[in-house]
This record gives structure tokens, sequence and C-alpha cells, in this order.
């Protein structure tokens, strides 16, 4: 939200006050309070009328600090509050006539204690940003509104990325972004999953710990600062030091959960009947008989929207006229080795069962006048479910529970973007802060009943609405998109945004959502599909089989499915990673490339996991332009070497896109290309790829349920190539090199191999 006509004015009717300057520091053992007046004080008489910020500072963790600014203390809402871990660190606070600081590890806050207000973050030696004169404040609008606001400074040529799910350009700068969830598709300013943490390439993130509406300004009101407002009487945030942006996820992530470990299954490919499609028990027997007989490796079937009967959503029943036999298809698909996934909303439809059992129990959300909340958007006379009720959320878990014991394994939990704030929640919650948590308290009830029923290793959603917190319930995906390659680039700018924030599983809509797509836009975006953390085929009101595009698109899904389902020891290492670390498994190229300058703005590449540069093709003719970073990179399809740094365009057929190996990785690759669950550890092949004399790499391969099944360390000493096992029980392994091979028997636990001169 913009409050000022250009640098002098405010807009019409919008009043500030401003902190002025630290006039009173009061030292506490863990934090300091500051009294900020908004007017300068040169007299007493100036102490009288007038607002006063208390500036509360303190650090939650080591290289974090928080800063919580109140006005009117008692007009705060208590809930909901989004859940941060605070571990008291100890921290180093000074106060003297000049100023009061307080250290937290590496990063240091400063409170200049004349006017004007300045608050400075310094870490390594250097400020990272700054709180100066006219930055925090209180706005008043012509409707006696009242709005917390901060600036902090965007030093010369700094970048900025985050705030989640946005479907722009990489680089927020000169960007407005509204924290507000909203059902808009892919193609706007608006997302389905906001999130209100940035972090810059000057090696620091701010996270605004608000769940309502955050209004930010990123070099768009004032180029130099990045804005942030929110309506009420209160603001914190949190400034979280790096140096690195990895470094600074990975805290962040500390703080506000990291990833659960999708199950092994999930990895797989999984197809949908798509959503307005006509469909029955028959049609899905179809696709599956059609995907094993073309040799098509399929985990996951997906039953979308009319599982249900029309008009009735939710009231978790099959629809009789198309599966009069529910529990006998899941039954012989579960026999051909399926999971299965249903879709499911947080609606209740009028015409719905559960709308009345509902509503006389209390467990739907109702209007500040005790009448149920209902409108006609989506479904008829459609309610929403109460999640802030402990028993509408047992209630709710309980119609899942029936799924589950049928054979159901993992939920699409679709929607929760459009809550309303002309409502009255059970537990006294603010509307306009439920607004986004709402997403956060109804994918959460259904993680906890998949995890109760199925085991925490197996429960896994494919969720479309998120805030703070969101990525500790994988999997996400994309939202509605187009048909098109502009889509796909759009969907893929969205994923690498919300990596940023912490989530480390993401998926799209293979193909696109909107409108058939032409098999060569189908074709591209298998590749790219297959080569995300997770896969799906799935669409609006045409099929997603590949026999219906071209028999070209078979064979495309066929190949990258099976390079999937051999990279996954390699995969589910990076997937490791991302729950221990909080590092996205698709990184966009800023994080993982920070010093890099050429990389700060690139937003159609990615490295998936930490070695694997993948390049979308996003044109049917096959030339994509893409960039390489230093060193001596391997194209894994077909072993051409590749020197950066440097743009190189290459075209490609259906079959391949540019996909490099970083130089000195060591990726591990499985037996097995027709499932994505097997034993990653047992006759694994570890391939170095321009390993450097004397490097030394070390090499886990996970177990199927996340735990370490074997560790090898490769080494190169001059033209010899050496591996060990120095962990695993025996098995069967294998050590490559640009074509040089060499086998291990079973309870072998060394290999060496002699390298050619030219290598």
């Amino acid at each position: 939200m913009k409050f000022k006509d250009g640098y002098w004015r405010m807009r019409p009717g919008v009043r500030a006050d401003y902190a002025t300057s630290a006039h009173d520091v009061t030292a506490e053992p863990e934090s300091l309070r500051i009294l900020a007046p908004t007017r300068e004080i040169l007299r007493r008489g100036n102490t009288i009328d007038g607002p006063v910020l208390r500036v509360d500072l303190s650090a939650p963790m080591p290289d974090v600090v928080r800063v919580r600014v109140t006005h009117l203390a008692g007009s705060v809402p208590a809930a909901p509050v989004f859940e941060v871990r605070d571990d008291h660190p100890g921290v180093e606070i000074s106060v003297d006539t000049e100023r009061a600081s307080l250290t937290s590890g590496a990063l240091t806050v400063r409170a200049g204690r004349d006017a004007p207000w300045d608050l400075s973050f310094s870490a390594g030696g250097r400020e990272l940003t700054r709180s100066a004169g006219k930055s925090l404040g209180v706005m008043h609008d012509q409707d006696s509104r009242h709005f917390m606001v901060e600036q902090l400074r965007l030093s010369a040529g700094e970048l900025v990325y985050g705030l989640g799910e946005r479907f722009g350009p990489l680089v927020r700068n000169g960007q407005s972004v509204d924290i507000w969830n909203e059902d808009g598709g892919t193609s706007s300013e608006i997302a389905y999953k906001n999130v209100p943490f940035y972090l810059t390439d000057r090696g620091y993130g701010v996270f605004v710990n608000h769940p309502g509406r955050v209004s930010f300004e990123v070099g768009s009101e004032s180029v130099s600062r990045v804005q942030f407002s929110v309506e009420g009487h209160d603001l914190e945030y949190l400034v979280v030091y790096g140096p690195t942006p990895a470094d600074v996820l990975r805290r962040y992530t500390a703080l506000t959960g990291r990833p659960a470990l999708p199950p092994a299954w999930s990895f797989g490919l999984w197809l949908s009947t798509s959503f307005t499609t006509d469909y029955d028990e028959a049609t899905v027997t179809s696709f599956v008989d059609g995907m094993a007989e073309r040799d098509l490796p399929l985990s996951v079937f997906h039953f979308d929207c009319f599982w249900m009967r029309r008009y009735r959503w939710c009231d978790f029943e099959w629809d009789p006229e198309v599966f009069p036999d529910p529990e006998g298809m899941l039954r012989r698909l579960k026999e051909r080795g399926l999971r299965v996934c249903v879709w499911i909303n947080p609606y209740i439809a009028q015409a719905s069962a559960l709308f009345d059992e509902g509503a006389a129990a209390g467990h739907l959300l109702r209007r500040p006048d005790g009448t149920v909340w209902q409108d006609d958007h989506w479904q008829a006379g459609r309610a929403l479910v109460d999640f802030t009720s402990p028993a509408a959320r047992e209630w709710y878990a309980g119609k899942l529970r029936g799924l589950l014991d049928m054979g159901v394994d993992a939920f699409k939990t679709d929607f929760g973007e459009r809550i309303p704030t002309d409502v009255a929640y059970a537990d006294g919650s603010d509307p306009e802060r439920m607004h986004n948590y709402y997403s956060l308290i109804y994918n959460q009830t259904v993680h906890d009943v998949l995890a109760e029923r199925r085991g925490a290793a197996e429960a896994v959603l494919f969720a479309r609405s998120a805030t703070v917190g969101g990525q500790r319930l994988p999997v996400h995906w994309g939202g509605d998109c187009e048909s098109t390659f502009e889509a796909m680039a759009e969907s893929l700018r969205g994923g690498l945004s919300l990596g940023l924030g912490g989530f480390g599983f993401w998926s799209h809509d293979i193909g696109g959502f909107e409108g058939r797509p032409d098999p060569a836009v189908f074709k591209r975006w298998v590749a790219f599909g297959l080569l995300s953390s997770h896969s799906r085929l799935h669409g609006s009101g045409s099929y997603r089989v590949p026999w219906l595009f071209d028999e070209e698109s078979v064979d495309v899904l066929r190949a990258f499915t099976r390079l999937k389902a051999r990279l996954m020891p390699y995969l589910y290492g990076a997937a490791v990673q991302a729950t221990e670390e909080g590092l996205p498994m698709m990184r966009a190229m800023p994080l993982a490339f920070p010093d890099d300058p050429a990389c700060s703005h690139l937003d159609a590449q990615y490295l998936l996991g930490p070695d694997l540069l993948v390049a979308p093709v996003l044109s049917a003719e096959g030339e994509v332009s893409y960039y390489v970073p230093a060193g001596t990179w391997t194209r894994l399809l077909d072993g051409e070497r590749v020197t950066g740094p440097g743009w190189r365009t290459e075209r490609h057929g259906f079959d391949s896109l540019p996909l490099l190996v970083r130089p000195g990785a060591v990726i591990a690759t499985g037996a097995r290309d027709d499932r994505p669950d097997y034993d990653y550890a047992g006759g694994v092949t570890l391939t170095a790829y321009e390993l450097a004399d004397g490097e030394v790499a070390t090499v886990t391969v996970p177990a199927p349920d996340g735990r370490p099944a074997a560790v090898f360390e490769v080494s190169r000493a001059g033209s010899r190539l050496r591996a060990r096992r120095i962990e695993g029980a025996p098995a069967p392994w294998n050590l490559r090199h640009a074509g040089t091979h060499a086998a291990a028997a079973p309870g072998t636990d060394h290999i060496e191999i002699s390298l050619s001169a030219k290598e």
C-alpha cells in the first residue's frame, strides 16, 4: 500500500506519525525496550499528546533479531499467530548515552538515541540494512483506519527475492505485493501461496511475522527502500542474517519449520482423471491399462472433483452412478501397485448432507449475527468448515478417515484461498488475520489425519493454498495455468519463488490446466514436469494421457519417467536435504550461485538438487538459450562437456533438454527405472563428473524411508579414481567416469579405475 505522493507529500487523507528517536531505552536480560516518540522532544511539553511507539528488540535464535513495534497494545488481536521457534539464545546488550545495541550471533542491531530515528542492522563488518528517518511509523487514513509501516533501506544494486509464490519476474524490485491468498490462476500478480518473507543478495532476509494482509512496496514507493505495512496497531519483523542466501533460508526455516519428507512413492508419476471430463471406473481402468500396455511406469492415480456427486461437494461420498463399487475399484487399483489420491476442499455445499449436520453441530463458519456464512461461489450455498474449532476439525477428519479406511492414500487439498472476513470464528480469531492462516489449519488437519492413519512417513498432500508454516505439509502445486509455453514459464517462476520461502517440494499440471495443449507444449512440459520434485498429469476439460496427443508423446513420457526413477537415489537425497536444511529441491539460480551476477535475474532455469542444472525448453521448435556457470559441466543425456561461464543457445528434440551435471559432482543413480521406491543402495552406480585431482566427494545414498542406506567416498589421485564404501550393508555397486566403468561384487568395499590420459 502506498501512503505517499512522491517524496515530499502524503496522499490525500493520509496523516503520518513517524518515530523520531529512541528517547527512552530499558535494558532487560534478553531484550531492549525503546519508547520512540513521533515528535521531537525538545522540552517536557512535547511529551504530551501524540503517538509513542514501543519498540522491543530481542533474538529468537542466533543471527536473528526480532523487532516488535506496538502502538495501542490493547487493540492487538490475540489470535491467530504463526508458530515461530524461540530458543532464547544468549545476547549481548549495550546501552550508553548515544546508542543502544543488541547482538545475536554475528548480527547486531543498533538504535541511535538522538533524532532522527535510526535503527541499523550489521554483520560481518558491514551494514546490511537500516530503518532511518521517516521509516517507522503509524499511518492514519481518511476512513480512520490505522496502519503500522516500516521501511528498510536497499543498498545500490541490491536485489530482493521471495514473498511466496509469484508468477512474474523473480526479482521483486519495483513490485507492489500484497500478502493475501486468492484464487487467481498463474497469470497475474495475485497468488495462492503468500509468504511475508523476502531475502536479498546482500546477505539477509526479513520475515514480517503477521498472519493477515501485509503490503510490500519493494522499491516501488521509495525506490531505495522496501516498505511493509499492516492494518492495526502492531508490527513484528525479524531480520535473518546469512551471509549466503542458503544460510538465510536455513535460519528462516529453523524459525518457521521445515518440510516433512514425502514418501518415496509420491515422487513417481501421478495421473489424473482431469477436472470436468466424463469418467467412470471403465475410463480409469482404460487409462491404467493404457499406461501399462505402453510400458509407462505409473505410481499414483488421482480422482478429481467429480468422484463426488455434482452440487454436493464436499460430502465425501462416491457418486454411485459412475462408481457403484468404490471399495472394489480401489482394491483393484491397489492390486496393480498404485496409490490413490482423491480431491477435497474445505467447503460444504448446501446440497451436501454434511451441511445440515455441520450447521447443527456448530462446525460451519458463522457471521457475527450467528447465521451460517454462505455464498454461491464454486458450489451453490457453500459454507466453510471452521477449523479453529477442535470439534469441527475432528468432525472433518472423521469423514476423511472413512476414505482412508477404504483405501485412499493421499488427498489433493484444493482451495482455501477466498476466505471471507465478515465472519466470527469459534475461537475468537481475528477474521482479517485468519484469511491467509486458514490455509494452514485446513492443510494441517488433513495432514494430521493422514499421519494418524498411514503413519507420519506416509502422509502426503497435494495442496494449493499456503502461508508461513505451510512448507511443513508437502506437497504443493502451482494452481490453474493455461496450456501454453508462456504458462509453463510463469508456473516455473512461481515454483522457484515459492522455494525461496522454504517450500521444499513443488509440482504443476503437466501440459497445463486450462485448454488442451498442442502436442509440442505437452511434450516439452513432460520433460520439465519429470524434472520437478513431483510430477502430475492433470488438466481441466481434456484428458492428459499421452497417446491422445501423438505417439511421440508416449515415448517422451516413458523416457523421462524412467530417467526420474533412475535418478531417485540422487533426488531422494536432495529431498532429505530439504527436510534437514530447508533448501528446496528446485533451486533458483540466485540461491544456488549467489556470487555469480549473471545468475541474479535468471528465472527460466534452475538447479534440481545441488548438482543438476535444468533449462526447460519453452518453444515448439526446441531452441533454448541458457546460462552455464563457471567450470566444465557435463550434459547428462549425451555426455558432452559444456564449459562456462557463458550463454549457450541449443536446439533440442522432444526427447532432450539442457540437463547438466556440476563439475566435481558424484551422482548416484539406481538400478531400477520402473518405480520411484526401491532399494536405492542395491546396485547403485556412482558417476564422477570432472572430479579434480586430489578432490574427495562423499555421497550418501538414502533408503526409501530417508535414512542413510550407504555412504561412499570417491576421490581422485592423478589418473586413478577410487571409491570406497564407508557405511552400509554389503551390496553390489558400481563406479563410472566418462565411459570408464567398474563393478563391485557384494561385500566389496573398494573400487579403483584408471582414467585415460585425455581425462
